[in-house]
């Protein structure tokens, strides 16, 4: 018997001898209230018979009476005795019968528990079958898969033995073949020194002044052959990626339809007339002044009929001064409170437009998903300009070329148009955070959540990182397409002049140039070599040692095209 089964008996009999208990508990009480009846009574009659003797004395002339009251007491005592054991007879039936239907009860509720631990006992006993009859079944599919594994070890065995033997026979007879070629090897020696000797003897020359004149010569000619390859090489995967990139390129730039560069560091306010410059002026020139220092702005009043200059590098700045100005002029009253009431007014007015701005770009580009705070960034870059390009129109522009060319190369447009639009929001913060405006781009993007794929070509779009990925890829060539197209940027002269001279010095240095010429604002230079000094092949070197160095050293918007001319001319007169 099971400990399950031993603990439910025990428990039953537990139940039992409560329900026991409880009758044994409710005759005790039935027994003890009979008694305190039967001792009342007791009480009442000695009471009575007390009273009645203290009254003999009283009442001898009542004496019948009091008999027959005394007979009439007696026979209520008998009858109270009668009841009382005809209560204590009741008590002691209903106390067996509650015995008796504890006994059935104890008796039914022990039956039941052990019908139940006899079930709950078949039932582990057929799961123990159960789970001996699988354990049995997974032993013999083991010692199945043994005898499988030590058969195939035989064989395996066997197949060893037989390629040790074999491997003994081999080694055998590669013992005898080497004693053999080790005997043809010196035979062979000694034949080779005296050809050597014999080749000395007859050239006039030793072995290693020969070896020397022979490697020089293999590797001119390696040299040589290697040049030719290269050429080849390059003439053709210039000729099938130019074609297929010139495509793509032409195609992308010729559905963007942008404006040419007209930004400047000046801005000019027409004025309804002439009167109005002295209300600007103001008294002793007190609003001018007023108007600057406010503003931050310098206002250029000269004799240009019906025209005020504005001038300031801060193209926000300056806009805000703009703003203020023509609402002063509008408004007609100027003086120093109001140019300042005027001035924040204006300055909430070119937030707004900051933020339209921005929104205007992202719905133009495509983008809806974008953290708050990359679009009022994007906002302040609508007065943002490089070289003279507006940034926001410039980074507008890139994502739609990029675009296109994702298109093209069926590529993820979606992303790469993000990573293209995103590229240049550095600028956004350039004066306040040092560091390259790619490296504060890319943090920018990686802390608002964007993915890394447009983080890395954000940071590697200036090279800063080496581009790994084809996002990073078409954001420079889309940025290179956007800020070299004609139209596009402009820069001062004195950078323009240097870049030339530099381009040409680079060029001149190289052995064997005659003369350089730059063409085309720079886009391209031509390099004269003299063709007795350098050849068709060294010709292809120079090209690329003198575009590499440009690539180093100098910082230009586009490309720029190097070209060698080796020009050879034989001249006979005939008499």
């Amino acid at each position: 018997m099971t400990t399950s089964v031993i603990w439910v008996l025990v428990m039953a009999v537990v139940v039992l001898a409560a329900f026991v208990v409880v009758g044994l508990v409710l005759g005790a009480r039935a027994l003890r209230q009979l008694q305190e009846s039967k001792t009342a009574d007791r009480d009442r009659r000695e009471q009575t018979v007390d009273d009645a003797m203290a009254k003999v004395d009283d009442a001898n002339a009542k004496a019948a009476s009091v008999r027959a009251e005394a007979a009439a007491a007696k026979a209520e005592a008998t009858a109270a005795r009668a009841e009382a054991r005809r209560v204590l007879e009741d008590a002691h039936g209903e106390a067996d019968t509650i015995l008796e239907h504890a006994h059935r009860q104890a008796e039914s509720d022990a039956e039941q528990v052990r019908t139940a631990a006899r079930r709950s006992g078949e039932r582990e006993v057929a799961l123990l079958n159960a789970t001996a009859k699988e354990q049995a079944a997974e032993v013999e599919r083991r010692a199945a898969r043994i005898d499988e594994r030590e058969r195939l070890h035989a064989d395996e065995v066997e197949r060893l033995v037989e390629r040790e033997r074999r491997l003994v026979a081999m080694d055998t007879d590669l013992s005898a073949r080497e004693a053999a070629l080790t005997v043809r090897e010196s035979a062979l020696t000694g034949a080779e020194e005296a050809r050597r000797r014999e080749l000395e003897r007859v050239a006039g020359l030793t072995a290693d002044a020969a070896r020397v004149e022979l490697i020089e010569n293999i590797e001119n000619q390696a040299k040589r052959e290697a040049a030719i390859l290269v050429r080849d090489i390059e003439s053709e995967a210039k000729h099938t990626a130019d074609t297929r990139a010139r495509h793509i390129v032409v195609d992308a730039i010729q559905r963007i339809a942008s404006e040419q560069t007209a930004e400047s560091v000046v801005s000019v306010l027409h004025l309804p007339s002439d009167e109005m410059k002295g209300r600007i002026i103001g008294r002793e020139g007190r609003n001018i002044r007023a108007f600057e220092s406010t503003t931050g702005v310098n206002l250029i009043i000269d004799d240009t009929p019906e025209a005020v200059l504005l001038s300031c590098f801060d193209p926000v700045r300056r806009e805000v001064g703009r703003l203020t100005l023509e609402k002063l002029v509008l408004d007609g009253r100027i003086h120093p409170h109001r140019i300042e009431e005027v001035f924040d007014s204006a300055k909430n007015e070119v937030e707004r437009l900051c933020e339209r701005a921005a929104e205007e770009a992202l719905v133009d580009v495509g983008i809806t998903d974008i953290h708050p705070e990359l679009a009022t960034l994007l906002g302040r870059l609508r007065y943002r300009t490089s070289y003279g390009q507006n940034v926001l129109k410039h980074l507008v522009e890139t994502a739609h070329i990029a675009g296109i060319m994702a298109a093209e190369l069926r590529l993820d447009v979606p992303t790469i148009k993000r990573s293209a639009f995103l590229h240049d929001i550095g600028k956004a913060l350039t004066h306040e955070v040092e560091g390259s405006h790619a490296l504060i781009g890319a943090d920018l993007a990686r802390k608002y959540g964007e993915s890394e794929d447009v983080v890395h070509a954000i940071e590697a779009h200036h090279n800063e990182v080496p581009p790994q990925t084809i996002e990073a890829v078409l954001t420079q060539a889309s940025d290179a397409c956007s800020g070299g197209r004609p139209g596009a940027r402009r820069e001062s002269l004195e950078a323009y002049v240097k870049r030339l001279e530099r381009i040409e010095e680079i060029a001149a240095g190289k052995v064997g140039v005659d003369k350089v010429f730059a063409m085309q604002a720079g886009r391209e230079i031509r390099v004269m070599v003299r063709p007795e000094d350098v050849d068709d092949i060294g010709a292809a070197v120079l090209a690329r040692d003198v575009a590499k160095q440009i690539e180093e050293e100098l910082t230009y918007p586009g490309q720029i095209r190097v070209t060698v001319v080796r020009e050879s001319r034989v001249t006979e007169l005939a008499r």
